[in-house]
């Protein structure tokens, strides 16, 4: 809602106007005579320095005592201003993690036929709509950085407590790939609620993050891969997806080194270029995890896709990460049916959300948190895997006008809708 400007109130000249007179007045003179006669027999004697009207005081110059005082104050005035706009201006190695914006997801989301004339679903607009909730990250100034310090709910990194052994390029790269594989699991499992028909599909091989011992090898995995590379062969062999280069996997032991080609990220590419393709050899490591068992050290990305009988567009520009999962569920599914699924205020959520329709954790809940209070919500849905101490810190932050509710899958979430006022899920899209 908007400030209310102050209003001014204009004083009519009309009256004045009608009462005006003309007045006409003798003009008042210094005039230094020695006599003024009143009549031909009296006179008022005036000294000749004694003027009727008053001479207006001259205006002295400023002393030198006042110069000295007010040149160091316009100085110090002049340099403060510019240390303020040099620390707005510079940037240094601080990042923040700061409360963000919720939004609607309904705006976003297209629906269209895969080919002309065909199959395209009826669509319900949401009577009250589902919000998703961001948290910004980005890198800060000096000034920037003593005001998050000041503010209990942004939280100010170095560069290796934000990206740990990664790059501010590969963190983006990473949130953009995160939130593609977001929407493709959300209308996936949306779709399959409401029984229409809905496929995942295996994508390629994608690097999303690195595995680094505390002394990683020469030609470890950590080593030798970067974010966003796509490996297309082990040992010579094809292997198109996550499942292939596993089957490849088997076998090989701890220490052994093996051959793998890779094709190099190219930022603003929109497909990996199979003639910058390189082969690397690799030796590979044991997991963290399972004592004895080799990987080559590293995080597959989420590159699978959702076959649908039509085309679903969700629009998120420059936002990356998965917490957006369940919202985009829910968002799906009130748009495809009849009925009002959210049911009573505003509804946040977030959450990832994986093929089984469960909710994951995610990060900077605090801070999600304002920005669901600043943005009037009184319904936060959240991961059940938050620790008690994050739901907590959320809950003091959010106030008391926020209720905030741990849900671990889409049924779950659902249940909470109908007991905040939402209706049940209702006719399909079909």
């Amino acid at each position: 809602m908007g400030r209310l400007g102050v209003a001014g109130f204009i004083r009519s000249t009309k009256a004045r106007a009608i009462t005006a007179k003309a007045i006409i007045q003798t003009a008042r003179m210094a005039v230094p005579v020695a006599d003024i006669a009143i009549n031909d027999h009296e006179k008022i004697d005036v000294p000749m320095n004694d003027p009727i009207v008053p001479l207006p005081p001259t205006q002295q110059p400023a002393t030198e005592r006042s110069l000295r005082v007010a040149l160091p104050l316009v100085t110090v005035s002049w340099l403060i201003l510019v240390a303020i706009f040099a620390m707005a201006l510079v940037r240094i190695d601080r990042y923040e993690i700061a409360p963000g914006e919720a939004m609607a997801v309904a705006p976003r989301i297209g629906f269209a036929s895969v080919k002309e004339g065909g199959f395209t679903p009826n669509r319900y607009p949401a009577k009250n709509e589902i919000n998703f909730v961001t948290a910004f990250g980005g890198q800060l100034s000096i000034l920037d950085s003593i005001l998050g310090w000041l503010d209990p709910y942004v939280k100010v990194d170095t560069y290796k407590e934000h990206f740990g052994t990664t790059t501010p390029t590969a963190a983006r790269r990473v949130g953009f790939q995160a939130m593609y594989g977001a929407k493709q699991i959300a209308e996936y499992v949306a779709m399959k609620k409401i029984g229409l028909d809905a496929r995942l599909v295996l994508g390629r091989v994608v690097v999303e993050d690195l595995v680094c011992t505390d002394a990683p090898a020469k030609n470890s995995g950590c080593k030798m891969l970067e974010i966003g590379e796509t490996i297309t062969k082990f040992n010579g062999v094809a292997t198109p997806t996550l499942a292939d280069l596993a089957n490849q996997m088997k076998g090989h032991a701890v220490g052994d080194t093996i051959e793998l080609t890779v094709i190099p990220y190219v930022m603003g590419a929109a497909e990996p270029n199979p003639a910058t393709a390189e082969k690397r050899s690799i030796t590979l490591m044991e997991s963290p995890d399972t004592p004895g068992k080799p990987i080559i050290g590293f995080v597959p990305a989420d590159t699978r896709t959702v076959t649908l009988p039509f085309d679903v567009n969700i629009s998120t520009t420059d936002i990356g990460g998965p917490s957006a999962g369940l919202a985009f569920t829910l968002a799906l599914l009130d748009e495809l049916t009849k009925g009002n699924l959210m049911g009573r205020g505003r509804v946040v959520a977030t959450g990832t959300m994986n093929e089984d329709a469960k909710v994951g954790a995610i990060g900077a809940l605090e801070q999600k948190a304002v920005a669901v209070r600043d943005a009037g919500g009184t319904l936060f849905l959240v991961p059940a895997g938050q620790t008690d101490e994050e739901v907590q810190a959320a809950r003091e932050a959010a106030g008391s006008g926020v209720k905030i509710v741990k849900v671990a899958t889409l049924d779950e979430a659902l249940k909470i809708l109908r007991a905040n006022g939402g209706d049940s899920l209702g006719a399909t899209a079909a």
